[in-house]
């Protein structure tokens, strides 16, 4: 609990993934990927209670040897390809026994962020009577050097501008997300249905704690760092 808010984290992880097959229960740094976000949350002074939402038996067997809390098994309807991240958090929402003012949305392919990005981002949240929060990162590259190919490989700005600047310094600064923490307070996250709108604020993370693993390269740059972890 902070400044008199219950706080519900839940970790979502489903079976199917496609890039990086299995990646949930992947090792990773020595342990299962799932077990980095669930000993992080587990640190966190703010969080009150910390959940997983998942359809697959080998995933709920590794939460269940890392003790966490299980209280319903995710339907399968909700673990397919096509359904957005928001689904499994309305399902949790609906299906536990309490009811917490702020839900905080950590996913498991993030195994580099650490508890003081938890507990700095709900400090922030709070602090500045947000209704959402999400953590970014400084994007390495600018949008104003991005480009799609024509039929013709000739270049096609993603970003429309008349002068684009030459030097990387006269670039403003853009953030990604960076997948690690999406939080919100509840009522107004079941009304939205979404984390992010013009009301939402952000979290910055460094770079190098902002790897989301969606490849075998990733995973490899989060085992690399994570066994090299001081």
């Amino acid at each position: 609990m902070y400044k008199g808010k219950k706080i519900l984290a839940i970790i979502p992880a489903r079976g199917g993934s496609k890039g990086v097959p299995r990646k949930n229960v992947r090792i990773v740094g020595g342990k299962p990927l799932i077990a980095w976000t669930v000993e992080e949350a587990r640190k966190s002074r703010y969080i009150d209670r910390t959940i997983i939402s998942s359809d697959d038996k080998e995933i709920l067997a590794v939460a269940r040897a890392l003790k966490c809390d299980i209280p319903f098994v995710r339907p399968a309807a909700l673990a397919r390809d096509n359904v957005t991240g928001i689904e499994p958090v309305l399902h949790a929402l609906r299906n536990i026994d309490e009811h917490f003012d702020y839900v905080v949305l950590l996913q498991p392919t993030s195994p580099l962020r650490v508890v003081n990005d938890i507990d700095g981002c709900i400090k922030k949240c709070l602090a500045e009577s947000a209704c959402a929060c999400v953590t970014v990162t400084l994007a390495d590259k600018s949008p104003y050097w991005m480009f799609s190919l024509s039929g013709h490989n000739y270049l096609r700005p993603v970003v429309k501008h008349k002068d684009m600047p030459l030097l990387r310094q006269l670039h403003k600064n853009v953030y990604a997300l960076n997948g690690a923490l999406y939080m919100a307070r509840t009522d107004w996250f079941i009304t939205n249905q979404k984390f992010i709108t013009g009301k939402t604020i952000a979290y910055v993370m460094p770079q190098d704690r902002s790897v989301d693993i969606d490849t075998d390269w990733d995973l490899k740059i989060c085992d690399l760092s994570l066994r090299n972890r001081i």
